[in-house]
């Protein structure tokens, strides 16, 4: 979907390189420019984020190497750097630096923080810019330490995936007006404007500050419950009719505990219930009482088990392409089931893109 455009990413850690995976996927034409040294501190190899992308390495710090970044993004339709802010101005590689040369350039600023604020210039992690933003907040059972998935949240929903968007649409008015922009994709914001659904909830009541009392934070019918072989079971049947489906199963559909499904003061009491119920069998039981019914339950199941699953199999989510238990690009376009590409060796493509370079009379 992206074939003929040129993204080129500064080597960073976790959501800079995701969005460049991202749009790799999509066909985009993602040439990383790798440190002489890796800064990943869980490897120096080639990393699953690079899948896709061609590498070249570069010395930021030598004249040479620089003024080959600069060729490189001269001839780009768009970047990625994930630096603090000021630092690409002061190797002479800011916006502000390409506005003659590549008057099109969509430069895409991954931060957590963003580009202003008080914060701006200090260090931060994913579990920070949640927990600022209000993101954090609802995540964990009533009374629980909020506890989320890491990255997935912050790093990847809240930064990856609004830089890919906001990259896009960049792209997208450069063809139309012939003038880039600046994207400013920080964590705080995206994780925040991702709270948008549960806040439209607020003015019914649904939604409160209190944790535990809203629709879908405190309720029986929505959280995940131990079994008995020590895995779990999630159960998020919302709707009344699958709430019906749900208690059905369970043998609990005359049972008056559970008639009233939305009075809050009753929640904690049928979550005490229910847990014990779903603690006195395996995970394997409750996966196949509710097989291919409308309760809305499944098992939580680790990345290596999510692999194995006959629906994950039949749309071939996972693989273990290069020995490596990968997902599959994402979204699909036309029915197709794309492949994910194998990841470079670090500067494996330095001389051709070089070549390159100088063949358009750049270098």
């Amino acid at each position: 979907m992206l074939k003929g455009i040129r993204i080129v990413e500064v080597e960073g850690l976790g959501p800079g390189p995701f969005a460049g995976m991202m749009l790799a996927d999509m066909g985009a034409e993602v040439i990383v420019i790798h440190r002489p040294v890796s800064a990943n501190p869980t490897g120096s190899g080639p990393s699953l984020l690079d899948r896709g992308k061609r590498s070249i390495t570069l010395d930021l710090k030598d004249a040479s190497d620089l003024a080959t970044a600069r060729a490189l993004i001269t001839s780009a339709d768009a970047l990625i750097e994930g630096f603090r802010p000021g630092v690409m101005e002061r190797l002479g590689l800011g916006p502000e630096s390409f506005a003659e040369s590549n008057p099109k350039l969509v430069y895409g600023r991954m931060t957590g923080w963003g580009q202003t604020g008080p914060r701006a210039m200090t260090a931060g992690h994913d579990l920070n810019y949640i927990a600022t933003s209000g993101a954090l907040w609802y995540a964990g059972a009533p009374g629980d330490a909020p506890v989320t998935p890491p990255t997935l949240v912050g790093d990847v929903g809240g930064g990856a995936l609004y830089l890919v968007a906001g990259l896009l649409a960049g792209i997208l008015n450069a063809g139309r007006t012939g003038q880039g922009t600046v994207v400013d994709a920080a964590i705080v914001d995206g994780s925040a404007h991702m709270m948008a659904l549960l806040m439209s909830m607020a003015p019914s009541g649904n939604t409160v500050t209190e944790r535990g009392q809203s629709l879908l934070d405190g309720a029986h019918w929505c959280r995940t419950y131990a079994c008995a072989d020590g895995q779990w079971i999630s159960v998020q049947c919302l709707e009344p009719k699958f709430y019906a489906e749900f208690l059905s199963r369970m043998g609990l559909a005359d049972d008056p505990a559970f008639a009233a499904q939305y009075d809050r003061e009753q929640w904690p009491d049928q979550c005490v219930r229910l847990a014990a119920i779903f603690a006195g069998k395996s995970v394997d039981h409750w996966a196949g009482l509710f097989d291919g019914s409308d309760a809305c339950v499944a098992p939580v199941l680790s990345p290596e088990a999510a692999a194995r699953d006959p629906h994950m199999q039949a749309r071939a989510v996972w693989s273990e392409a290069g020995a490596t238990l990968q997902p599959a690009p994402a979204p699909r376009f036309g029915g197709a089931v794309p492949a994910p590409a194998a990841p470079p060796e670090r500067g494996a493509d330095g001389d051709a893109i070089r070549k390159e370079l100088d063949d358009r009379g750049l270098i």
